[in-house]
C-alpha cells in the first residue's frame, strides 16, 4: 500500500499524529527531498529503504511504488505542505490506480497556515475578508486565464500566493491592476518553520523592491489583503452575549 502524507512546512514537529506513526511504520520512504527534511527518516524502521524524488522522474518514482507493492511492502510517499496543493498527487494516484495498487492521504500543514500561525494572524476577519485565495501567478506551468492574479484580485479578498515570489514585479503589476491599492499590506513569508525563516511585512506597491532587497527568489509565499494588517475589523458574532447558538442563548 501505498500512504501519501504531508510533511506540513519544514519543521518536522508540524506534521500530523498519523502522519509520524505511518512514517515509522514504512518500509520504504519517497520524500520530496527539496522542499522536505531530511530528518523524517530518522523515525523509520531499520533497514527502511529512502528516496529522494528530487532526483527522480515520476516513472522512476511509479517503478519504486510497483517494486515495493510486489514485495509486500508499505510506501509512504512523503510531500511537502499538504499534498492535495501543488503536490502531483494525481498523476501517481493515477498510475495506483491503473495498477490496482491500494493508496490513502494523510493531510498536512501547509505554508500559508504556518505564516499565519507565526504572525499570529487570522485571514477572515469580519467586516475585513472572508475568503482566502491559494493561488499562483502563471511560470513555466500556465494557469487558466480566468484564474489569473488581476482576475483573482478583483475580490480584494485574502490571497496566499505561492510559487511565485521570484516574479514579485508581475506579481505586483497584476494585484494593482485587479483592484488592490498600492497600501494594501503584504508580507513575503519565506521557509516558514525552518530554522531560516524570515517573514518581512511590506505592501503590495513595495512587494518587488521588498523581495530584491532581501534577496528571496524561492522556498517562500507571497500574503496580501488588509487581512494582513490585523487591524480595524469587526467583533466576530461566534462569542457575542446578544447572538444566539445552537449552544448558547442570547442574553439580551
Amino acid at each position: 500500500m501505498v500512504h501519501f502524507v504531508g510533511a506540513g512546512p519544514g519543521a518536522v514537529d508540524l506534521i500530523t499524529v498519523r502522519g509520524l506513526r505511518l512514517i515509522q511504520k514504512a518500509d520504504v520512504l519517497i520524500y520530496a527531498g527539496s522542499l522536505v527534511s531530511r530528518d523524517f527518516a530518522d523515525f523509520l524502521k531499520q533497514k527502511a529503504a529512502v528516496y529522494n524524488s528530487a532526483e527522480m522522474t515520476l516513472e522512476e518514482v511509479c517503478a519504486v511504488f510497483l517494486q515495493a507493492e510486489s514485495d509486500g511492502k508499505n510506501t509512504v510517499r512523503l510531500h511537502t505542505g499538504d499534498p492535495s496543493l501543488y503536490g502531483a498527487i494525481a498523476e501517481q494516484i493515477a498510475f495506483l490506480k491503473e495498477k490496482n495498487i491500494s493508496y490513502d492521504v494523510t493531510p498536512g500543514v501547509t505554508a500559508a497556515f504556518a505564516a499565519a500561525a507565526e504572525m499570529g494572524m487570522e485571514y477572515t476577519l469580519p467586516g475585513v475578508s472572508q475568503t482566502l485565495i491559494l493561488t499562483r501567478t502563471a511560470g513555466r506551468t500556465p494557469v487558466p486565464s480566468e484564474e489569473s492574479i488581476e482576475a483573482l484580485a478583483k475580490t480584494h479578498s485574502s490571497m496566499a500566493i505561492y510559487l511565485s515570489v521570484k516574479r514579485c514585479a508581475e506579481l505586483k503589476e497584476a494585484l494593482l491592476k485587479g483592484g488592490y491599492r498600492p497600501d494594501t499590506p503584504a508580507a513575503i513569508a519565506f521557509r516558514v518553520s525552518w530554522p531560516d525563516q524570515r517573514i518581512v511585512r511590506t505592501t503590495v506597491g513595495e512587494l518587488d523592491s521588498c523581495q530584491k532587497n532581501e534577496g528571496i527568489v524561492k522556498t517562500a509565499l507571497v500574503i496580501v489583503g488588509d487581512a494582513v494588517a490585523q487591524s480595524d475589523f469587526e467583533r466576530s458574532f461566534l462569542y457575542d452575549p446578544s447572538f444566539t447558538t445552537e449552544y448558547r442563548n442570547s442574553k439580551f
